[in-house]
């Protein structure tokens, strides 16, 4: 897992959080963690076989060669075999 290091952090900050785990159980690091994950959480991920299925229908690709961009995106999966 990754690590994260903030520096300068404003004493104010480091209270408000320090008081923010303590009236939910957690420890400083917990709680930054949930501000965090709860911070990304709601953004919009693209997904790749979507992603390539629009590259696809702008280079106008034939049937076959599009299909296999909407399998991937309906595997949402990324490995496909790309026939000949």
């Amino acid at each position: 897992m990754a690590m994260l290091t903030v520096r300068n952090l404003p004493d104010e900050i480091h209270r408000a959080l320090r008081t923010r785990a303590a009236k939910r159980g957690h420890s400083m690091e917990a709680e930054v963690r949930a501000i965090l994950e709860s911070a990304v959480a709601g953004e919009q991920r693209v997904q790749l076989g979507s992603l390539l299925a629009d590259i696809g229908e702008q280079a106008q690709l034939t049937e076959e060669e599009f299909l296999v961009f909407e399998q991937v995106r309906d595997r949402n999966s990324a490995s496909v075999v790309i026939p000949e």
